[in-house]
């Protein structure tokens, strides 16, 4: 890092950023009924509401007070080449599972990642209406709520796995059995409990972005779990694109076995 802070002195900043940014959000959140926040749509036509936009401010203020030197890039803000410059980018997703969030579905979560060199480095993903809190360092382990995160220690076969239904086919083909879980709208979430041995399998579509994943791809590395494409390839953050491809997670002890079933189904 260019700063003289590391990833583990930075991280409950970044924990105690995202508690806070968890809270703004809460203001505006309905268990059970649609949101209080204001809604417009995005062009594309994703909803984005007056919470993201809240929370993207406060975190874009502490975020870059703890780490000027920092670059930034969040769905909530105007993405500019700056950033390219930088060793050293936060990526921050406000409310992952906007959607979620509108309907009163506590699925949804703040997610921040610093990432260095292209890989994050310190990452949180807080799930407010959950009252859940993952937290990772490199090189240092995984966190849920203070306590060790691991993979599932379960087989490949008829393991749990959560993520598009297509996807889901695909790595099914060949009678491989299989226990799909009711869909998860929240990609980092749904990632993230595969670090937490909730599920075997985390599944995400092409054109996921950098800020969906890159505080989860860290919580699951440092969980045991690796998270790359079909052809085993990690991701790499702060690129001009920050588009991904299909991405896969699972414990790292099954994850070339999962690889190689997804790519034969696509033959």
């Amino acid at each position: 890092m260019s700063s003289i802070r590391t990833p583990a002195t930075l991280l409950p900043a970044l924990v105690a950023a995202a508690y806070r940014a968890g809270e703004t959000a809460l203001a505006a959140y309905r268990p059970g009924q649609r949101t209080s926040a204001a809604v417009e749509s995005k062009e594309g036509g994703s909803p984005v509401t007056e919470a993201d936009k809240a929370v993207d401010r406060l975190l874009k203020a502490e975020l870059g007070a703890l780490h000027p030197e920092a670059g930034w890039l969040s769905e909530e803000s105007v993405d500019t080449p700056e950033r390219l410059e930088r060793r050293d980018v936060f990526i921050v997703d406000p409310i992952d599972g906007t959607r979620a969030f509108m309907a009163g579905d506590p699925r949804w979560a703040v997610s921040i990642a610093l990432v260095v060199d292209g890989r994050p480095v310190a990452g949180v993903l807080h799930l407010p209406a959950l009252r859940r809190t993952y937290a990772a360092v490199a090189g240092q382990g995984a966190t849920i709520d203070g306590a060790p995160a691991r993979v599932s220690v379960a087989p490949l076969a008829g393991g749990r796995v959560a993520g598009p239904v297509p996807l889901i086919a695909l790595l099914s083909r060949g009678g491989f059995g299989l226990s799909p879980q009711p869909r998860i709208p929240s990609l980092a979430y749904r990632l993230a409990l595969v670090g937490s041995g909730e599920l075997e399998v985390g599944l995400a579509s092409t054109n996921s972005h950098d800020w969906d994943i890159a505080a989860a791809d860290l919580i699951v590395h440092e969980a045991g779990g690796r998270l790359t494409d079909l052809e085993g390839r990690p991701p790499r953050y702060n690129r001009p694109s920050p588009r991904h491809g299909v991405l896969a997670a699972a414990p790292a002890r099954l994850h070339d076995e999962l690889t190689a079933r997804m790519r034969s189904g696509r033959s």
